[in-house]
């Protein structure tokens, strides 16, 4: 037997140990972090502040300091309706793919007036096409001013219960709630929080979350 066989043998029977040794060691997939999206208007996106004085990144903050591993990730826009808000949902959640949504959209389509059956239709559906997607989906009441007219008042604000019931979903109180009162913590308009505020909220939305996320 050649030395040059032997050699191309032994070449052989190193590489089929390495091999072996390679696709034998266990593989480490480092596990993903869990997500949660913010899906709301413009009480959720700052209006009239910069993104690093929003609650959404107060929130962060707070997560971190009590050691919860969960990406926060805003996709609120100013203005949004919940027509606008199921008209992106699908796509949103598509790229995404969070874990758990906070669905904070209602308010705008109060401001315009917009009929409470649609508005009802609207939710239900944007959180039916969430759960389709394996999301666990949070549902925030919206509070309005009785300046609204109490039956349109009381009509929109039975909304949110209703759909929770329907599909069964967790409902969370209203973040403003401890907030819209204090006119220190308000824009001159009376409907969007200041920066002083906003830690506040953070800290609601957090105690209103912890026993879900845990």
């Amino acid at each position: 037997m050649s030395n040059s066989y032997i050699s191309v043998a032994r070449v052989r029977v190193i590489f089929v140990f390495i091999a072996l040794t390679l696709f034998s060691q266990p593989s480490f997939v480092e596990p993903k972090t869990e997500s949660l999206l913010i899906f709301g208007d413009s009480i959720s996106a700052g209006y009239g502040m910069s993104k690093d004085k929003q609650w959404s990144e107060e929130l962060k903050k707070i997560l971190d300091k009590e050691g919860i591993k969960l990406e926060v990730l805003n996709r609120s826009i100013s203005g949004e309706t919940t027509g606008g808000g199921l008209s992106r949902i699908k796509k949103t959640l598509d790229i995404l793919r969070p874990d758990y949504l906070l669905i904070e959209l209602g308010g705008n389509d109060a401001l315009r007036g917009y009929p409470p059956k649609k508005i009802h239709e609207n939710l239900k559906e944007m959180i039916l096409i969430s759960k389709g997607f394996n999301v666990e989906v949070f549902l925030m009441q919206i509070r309005i001013l009785p300046n609204y007219g109490k039956r349109y008042q009381t009509q929109f604000e039975s909304i949110y219960k209703k759909v929770s019931n329907e599909t069964n979903t967790a409902l969370i109180p209203f973040m403003l709630q401890d907030v819209a009162l204090d006119k220190n913590l308000m824009l001159q308009d009376g409907i969007h929080p200041n920066e002083k505020a906003q830690p506040l909220i953070a800290n609601f939305v957090y105690k209103s979350l912890k026993t879900y996320l845990e």
